[in-house]
């Protein structure tokens, strides 16, 4: 891909750089040393292995940055208090790790640029990539949204009753977030054309900027799950909101992304479940 910014060149070029990787392990899934840490959140070798190429390859290119991991946690940049940078990367090294380990063909890379203001953070850019389909969805604040070199465009539609809806099953396993995650599926499911559950957050943010589902909501996601989604969401023309309220949708406890026409309608049975 031509024309990419200087940020955007080196989120690529790690993002490849890891991929290569996670496509490596990925043929050979059924050897790899996996540790438990959660009922449906386990961290695999590969996972690791993710996080330390695109951590090494972005530090040595931005070493003023700092860094949102999901497996170290908050890393400072050089000489910095961790969390105070001005611009730090907020990454999932392999979103839809449960995919992964079960040889589904449906996860991805996820890296995000998140600037602090006087005004609070804001997401700056963003870039998903899909190894095994080869897609890379990417965005910059105020430049529009991208896969490769194709301009997306969330879908148009209007009618919920036409919508496909991507949804996940509560990253929290406590009893009230499944509960609620059930009333809300059982509320939306008989007022749309479909619902899908990919199984990979990101992913599922790209496809609602390329049009391909018309929402997504899912609770207890953190923020590398949606960080770069989310920008790429809103640089389609999208709308991205918590439910929870959070003037942030990247720290909220529920995000829901969605066309203008059915944000306020798929809201509204959200809400009332």
């Amino acid at each position: 891909m031509s024309n990419l910014s200087p940020n955007l060149t080196i989120m690529l070029r790690a993002a490849e750089k890891a991929a290569k990787s996670l496509v490596r392990d990925f043929g050979e899934v059924e050897h790899l040393q996996v540790s438990r840490k959660g009922p449906a959140n386990f961290v695999s070798a590969a996972d690791k292995r993710s996080e330390k190429i695109l951590y090494e390859e972005l530090k040595k290119s931005r070493p003023t940055f700092g860094f949102l991991l999901e497996e170290s946690g908050e890393i400072a940049a050089d000489g910095a208090t961790a969390g105070q940078e001005e611009f730090r990367f907020i990454i999932d090294p392999l979103d839809g790790t449960t995919n992964f380990l079960h040889g589904i063909p449906h996860f991805n890379i996820s890296i995000g640029i998140e600037r602090q203001t006087a005004m609070g953070r804001e997401m700056i850019a963003g870039l998903v990539m899909d190894p095994i389909k080869n897609e890379v969805f990417h965005a910059e604040k105020g430049s529009g949204a991208f896969m490769q070199k194709r301009r997306l465009r969330v879908s148009a539609r209007r009618d919920l009753d036409m919508a496909v809806i991507g949804g996940g099953d509560a990253a929290s396993k406590s009893l009230d977030a499944q509960t609620l995650m059930t009333k809300q599926f059982a509320a939306l499911m008989g007022k749309t054309s479909g619902f899908r559950r990919m199984g990979a957050a990101a992913l599922d943010l790209c496809y609602v900027a390329a049009g391909r589902l018309d929402g997504f909501w899912e609770n207890g996601l953190s923020p590398w799950d949606v960080a770069a989604g989310a920008l790429i969401v809103k640089e389609a023309g999208g709308s991205v909101i918590s439910l929870t309220g959070d003037k942030n949708p990247v720290y909220g406890d529920c995000i829901l992304a969605a066309n203008a026409n059915l944000m306020q309608p798929i809201k509204k049975i959200l809400e009332s479940a």
